[in-house]
């Protein structure tokens, strides 16, 4: 099957759309099919057209549908489309109407879409390469948060959290991401001049910024949305246990009994739960269990049977 496969994400973006896009490429291949990643569909004849984003793929989606309206057309829902847009924004609906099938990346993602939709929509968990957990650094209890700053991932509020703690806590947040806009950028250095314990690395290589994560006492995501983590995946591979903002992206990998959540935006929650962790084994020890029991949710095989799985539907 030739298949066109869509991500607004660019070439040498580390952005995840771009990091999805070309694991499912890898995969697609290894099963056979002719695959192109493009920013924007070319026009050429494909057999099947997957689109990361809705919105931001809504002019490939609306030509595909238009040129081969008897063809396949799977859209692949990302955190900003299923927690903003397809709520208020015409051509993300207009995207949704026009897909044969929809994915999303966790199963909590299928209770925003309206019911009649919910018949064309399946869930793909995201997996990650072989991670082996690393060495801790035992200078201090190193939290690290990875992802880029946007306001969308709250990236500061494990660094104002910081400041609730006491002084005798060695937490240290080690925060990996790039910046899209200088004035991010700007707050982060701001952030380390303030809580000498926040240390932002900017964007790192895949394989260092790995190996970081899984040295990791544990991993840190403070989203406010998220469509479904790859962040998380690669912690659950690692076997680090993740602190979560409580939101249903992040539950929607984690489970609704996982103890390791605190309520959006609220940095003194926040810090009483990294206390925790810092000081009681038998609590880290919980979150640890709990991560190891949905490993098997995002192994490889598992996305590359969900891939295989897809298409056979997307056909019929």
């Amino acid at each position: 099957m030739k298949i066109a496969l869509v991500t607004p994400a660019a070439v040498r973006s580390r952005y995840g759309n771009r990091n999805t896009a070309v694991r499912w490429a890898r995969m697609l291949r290894e099963s056979g099919h002719q695959v192109t990643v493009q920013q924007v569909w070319n026009g050429r004849s494909a057999d099947l057209l997957l689109a990361l984003h809705a919105r931001r793929s809504h002019g490939s989606i609306v030509s595909y549908a238009e040129r081969h309206p008897d063809r396949p057309l799977v859209v692949v829902l990302t955190g900003t489309d299923l927690y903003r847009d397809i709520r208020n924004d015409v051509n993300a609906q207009e995207s949704l109407e026009l897909a044969t099938r929809l994915v999303v990346l966790q199963d909590m993602g299928l209770r925003e879409l309206p019911p009649r939709l919910r018949r064309k929509a399946g869930v793909i968990y995201q997996s990650c390469e072989t991670l082996r957990r690393g060495k801790p650094v035992e200078s201090c209890f190193e939290i690290v948060v990875s992802g880029h700053l946007r306001e969308e991932k709250d990236p500061f509020r494990g660094a104002e959290a910081l400041g609730h703690l006491p002084a005798d806590s060695r937490i240290r947040i080690t925060h990996i991401g790039g910046a899209r806009e200088p004035a991010m950028a700007a707050a982060a250095r701001r952030w380390m001049k303030r809580e000498p314990r926040y240390v932002w690395l900017g964007e790192l290589a895949r394989p260092q910024a790995l190996a970081t994560l899984a040295r990791a006492r544990a991993m840190l995501i403070s989203s406010r949305m998220e469509g479904g983590a790859n962040v998380v995946s690669e912690a659950l591979t690692a076997g680090v246990p993740v602190l979560a903002s409580r939101i249903p992206g992040n539950i929607g990998l984690l489970g609704a009994r996982y103890r390791g959540y605190y309520p959006v935006g609220d940095a003194r929650a926040l810090a009483a739960l990294l206390r925790r962790v810092e000081t009681d084994a038998d609590f880290l020890a919980t979150l640890r269990r709990q991560c190891a029991a949905r490993r098997k949710l995002v192994s490889a095989a598992q996305e590359k049977l969900s891939l295989r799985r897809l298409l056979a539907a997307a056909k019929n």
